[in-house]
């Protein structure tokens, strides 16, 4: 896979992620619809102990992994932390060794770092949308989530985590 955003595809990919855990922490879900050109190839995964906050980065990190070469991508979240994180706070993250502004260790750096990867083979617009306002496509990725949980509250196969 080349790295080069600026040989992506013309015609964007469009994702939907989401994420979430019941209890917060406790067993979690995530889930992703990836749609291009007409097609589209849904993704779920989790993990028996997380954090919702884990579960939406895994979700953004695993949809843009999933793409095989640079592409033109709409990402489209109802994190605000996710959206927020990618697009205004990573860089003084990045500038401060990993900290945040009150000098503490960001959490979730491991997937932070994950997404940033991920995100920088690609050109992505990012998107927040209201979690459970009718959008199909958010409703679609978090019933995927949301089976993805309740299969690891019955005991399901735990998907590691990178980190």
């Amino acid at each position: 896979m080349g790295s080069d955003p600026e040989e992506a595809e013309e015609v964007p990919v469009e994702i939907w992620t989401d994420g979430g855990c019941r209890p917060n922490p406790g067993p979690g879900g995530w889930g992703v619809l990836l749609r291009y050109k007409g097609r589209e190839r849904e993704m779920s995964g989790g993990a028996a102990e997380t954090t919702n906050n884990r579960m939406e980065l895994t979700a953004a990190a695993e949809a843009l992994e999933a793409l095989n070469r640079p592409c033109r991508v709409e990402l489209h979240t109802d994190s605000e932390y996710v959206r927020n994180g990618i697009t205004r706070w990573h860089t003084g993250w990045v500038r401060k060794n990993w900290r945040n502004s009150s000098g503490d260790p960001v959490k979730n750096m491991d997937l932070w770092q994950r997404l940033l990867a991920a995100a920088k083979k690609h050109d992505v617009s990012w998107h927040w949308v209201k979690g459970h306002s009718g959008v199909p496509e958010n409703e679609r990725v978090d019933e995927l989530a949301t089976a993805a949980r309740v299969e690891m509250e019955n005991g399901g196969r735990d998907l590691p985590e990178e980190g």
